[in-house]
């Protein structure tokens, strides 16, 4: 009796614990939406505040969104989504491909490309930035989508991920598909990949964050202003000249959208994927 109250006050502690770090970790995402209410002008008279006003707040900052510079925040947008989408796909796929491969089949020089990811993952991306410019620049693909996910066609992490999962399922699996006469690809397309959907949802959420949120290498790549991703349009609405709030505002507010709705369709997947130790017989 003393061992299960106990293990109810621990449970209880815990859960105020998580609600109390939940409520800090939302408070930015509240201030940031009462900012996107408030009219430019009154937060550079007052500064950011938690304050609530109702007398002053109102949605008429989203219409700026439609007019700021004859609606160029909707392009940021599409920018966003169409790398993001391309980034998260392309990567996914050739990811999980070298992943499997890595981790369920032995072939020369299997661990010099064990050891290939491994630095590439220990490598900072700063040190990269300046040969696959210049790559790039050869190639003339600059100021292109492609030139801005070129890097994560086959991300380190992914690939990593991938081959620590799969090197949790039975090999039997490879043997029983080649008894049904299924090829190599058949064998990871119609029975690895409905296995792998866990570390799909996982990477698919981790993926389209990182490019999301990705401020450098766009930065570095695009020079025209319609094909900016929406991390390096906020940051030209803050400027010497002035500064864009009533557009800033609701446009962070408004970018958390596409993140919030992939976790929402994942987040299943990703918790799966991310506790995944053991195959269920």
């Amino acid at each position: 009796m003393g061992q299960k109250i106990k293990a109810n006050a621990s449970t209880i502690v815990i859960g105020i614990f998580f609600v109390i770090a939940a409520i800090f970790l939302m408070m930015p995402f509240y201030f940031m939406f009462l900012s996107s209410l408030k009219p430019g002008t009154e937060i550079l008279r007052q500064g950011l505040s938690f304050r609530v006003e109702p007398d002053i707040m109102s949605f008429t900052n989203y219409n700026a969104l439609n007019t700021y510079r004859e609606g160029i925040y909707w392009s940021w947008y599409k920018s966003s989504l169409i790398v993001m989408l391309l980034q998260t796909g392309v990567g996914l796929f050739f990811a999980s491909i070298v992943g499997y491969a890595l981790a369920m089949y032995n072939f020369r020089g299997k661990k010099v490309f064990d050891i290939i990811v491994l630095i590439l993952l220990m490598m900072p991306f700063e040190i990269l930035l300046l040969p696959m410019y210049r790559a790039l620049s050869t190639m003339k693909m600059t100021n292109s989508y492609f030139g801005v996910i070129m890097p994560y066609l086959v991300p380190s992490f992914m690939v990593f991920f991938f081959r620590q999962y799969c090197s949790g399922l039975p090999k039997e699996l490879i043997e029983a598909g080649r008894i049904d006469g299924c090829t190599d690809y058949g064998i990871f397309f119609r029975i690895m990949v409905p296995i792998m959907i866990p570390a799909f949802g996982a990477m698919s959420i981790l993926s389209a964050m990182n490019s999301w949120n990705n401020l450098l290498w766009p930065l570095i790549v695009l020079n025209q202003d319609t094909k900016f991703t929406l991390p390096i349009g906020l940051g030209t609405t803050i400027t010497p000249y002035g500064n864009a709030y009533d557009v800033l505002m609701p446009g962070a507010v408004m970018a958390v959208v596409p993140i919030i709705i992939v976790y929402l369709f994942c987040q299943k997947s990703f918790m799966a994927g991310m506790t995944a130790g053991s195959v269920k017989g």
